[in-house]
């Protein structure tokens, strides 16, 4: 797997927000920014101005950024995701079918339009988790 675990913080219509002041508050840049209305999916039109994804890192400190859609609540205590960034399809499909084992399958694991292989899933101790590799 790729070096680290990568806190991932979702919010409700502020991640922009909430981008820029971690980002004083971290000395760190921003890595890109996609809105659901810049991406090649589906979304309601209330949803263009959303963040669909952000990082922000600073050295070996990375953070990962999303709103939710709207109507979808963020309750605190789930608005935090860790993330993982295997190295092989085998290797994220190992991660995938141990981690809902006794859990449950939030995204199936499927090829996606930013070119990776994505699942997300809750294990069982209600820990969600971001499986994504990036195919070269």
């Amino acid at each position: 797997m790729k070096g680290q675990v990568t806190p991932y913080l979702s919010f409700d219509g502020n991640a922009k927000q909430a981008l820029e002041f971690y980002k004083e508050v971290l000395r760190a840049e921003i890595i890109g920014l996609q809105t659901f209305g810049e991406a090649d999916y589906p979304t309601p039109p209330e949803a263009d101005h959303r963040v669909m994804h952000a990082k922000l890192s600073k050295g070996g400190i990375s953070l990962m950024f999303s709103d939710t859609f709207p109507g979808q609540s963020v309750v605190v205590g789930n608005n935090i995701t860790l993330t993982l960034e295997p190295e092989s399809e085998e290797e994220i499909q190992h991660l995938y079918n141990s981690l809902r084992k006794n859990g449950k399958a939030l995204m199936e694991l499927e090829d996606t339009f930013w070119g990776a292989k994505y699942g997300r899933v809750q294990d069982q101790f209600g820990v969600i988790w971001e499986l994504n590799y990036q195919k070269s």
